[in-house]
């Protein structure tokens, strides 16, 4: 069975590639173009022909075959546009979960079929686990670099045709083996979080070239509704940001909610950004349906770099919607950031923060 290695060019993917390739898989590497011919790559930003160029010399090195698929037009209408309409909404986007399931795993993996691959893999740190039939989604061994909760919202039916080779290894050990293959990716660095854009001007010129209207100043007021301060633009602030709210007061104010129909930022101290009970859309389940009763305890992660805390899911109004509640208080859950479901290693499935309630 082949299996189409997505390679951007960097260690992970590379190495990814390597392993199967030692491990007697017949292996083929197939490079996203998300830029397309005549879209102005920003600086610092890796262009396609860089990506292009260190994917082709990894998968002439390791003697596989190498090919280009030109996502551009999807990438552009699922991923940035997604990103830009979030602003736009006063909404925090999570554009890598978006990725990995529409891009990635969706019209990559649609690519991949057609080139003749029974499987897909990536450089994702993340495992699939599971007797054969029932795979699972599980946390990689490497907790630092875990990133299982990206994962969450891939479909389920997809979880058989996946390789995750990188989930039981630490960063050290893949950088050592790229170094010891002398693959041209062994000291690049890892790639930014959002990756079609560089710094934070350009994300700025990024929305507005889209037309978003989310850098007008309006007020920054206090939760009594006291106008305390000015702001330049929602899209400048995220539920929880500190630093840079120019505001003096007596404790350390924090972001608490963005206000887009009045272009307001509310602010407060820590202990309001601490809650328990939040509104999930978009539900996605990795699980069977029969594992699936409510209330569902579980533990929750509400962002990347948060802690996994106890949680019980309860249903709401049905269908892809559901009540969080944390045994305590979380800081500062933020709309559009993604909620993903733990039952210790492994992936429950996760769903989308609409709404924070107290």
């Amino acid at each position: 069975m082949k299996i189409a290695v997505a390679m951007s060019g960097g260690v992970d993917s590379s190495v990814a590639a390597l392993i199967l390739k030692n491990e007697g898989h017949d292996v083929m590497g197939i490079t996203m173009d998300l830029w397309g011919k005549d879209v102005q790559v920003p600086e610092g930003v890796l262009s396609i022909n860089s990506a292009v160029k260190d994917a082709a010399e990894v998968a002439r090195k390791l003697g596989i075959e190498h090919k280009v698929v030109d996502l551009s037009r999807e990438f552009s209408d699922e991923v940035k546009r997604y990103f830009a309409s979030e602003y736009a909404r006063g909404r925090t986007p999570n554009p890598c979960v978006v990725c990995n399931r529409r891009i990635k795993f969706g019209h990559l993996w649609d690519a991949a079929r057609k080139l003749g691959a029974g499987s897909i893999s990536t450089g994702h740190y993340a495992r699939i686990t599971g007797e054969k039939g029932h795979p699972t989604l599980t946390e990689a061994v490497d907790k630092k670099r875990d990133q299982s909760y990206f994962l969450y919202d891939i479909p389920r039916n997809m979880l058989m045709n996946i390789v995750f080779p990188l989930g039981s290894l630490s960063k050290d050990k893949v950088r050592r083996m790229a170094f010891e293959e002398g693959l041209p990716a062994a000291f690049r660095e890892d790639s930014q979080d959002i990756c079609f854009v560089n710094t934070d001007d350009d994300y700025k010129g990024f929305l507005l070239r889209l037309g978003v209207k989310a850098f007008e100043p309006g007020d920054i007021v206090d939760i009594s509704g006291k106008n305390i301060g000015r702001h330049n633009g929602i899209a400048s602030y995220t539920v929880g940001q500190r630093q840079g709210l120019g505001v003096a007061a007596a404790e350390p104010l924090y972001v608490l909610k963005i206000d887009p129909e009045n272009n307001r930022i509310i602010v407060g101290h820590r202990r309001s950004t601490m809650k328990s009970r939040i509104k999930i859309g978009g539900l996605n389940w990795l699980i069977d349906d029969t594992e699936i009763s409510f209330p569902l305890e579980l533990e929750a992660r509400i962002r990347y770099r948060s802690s996994k805390a106890k949680a019980i899911l309860r249903e709401d109004r049905g269908g892809d919607k559901a009540l969080l509640e944390f045994l305590n208080g979380q800081f500062a859950p933020t709309p559009g950031q993604s909620a993903v479901f733990y039952r210790g290693e492994n992936v429950l499935g996760g769903g989308w923060i609409e709404e924070v309630i107290d």
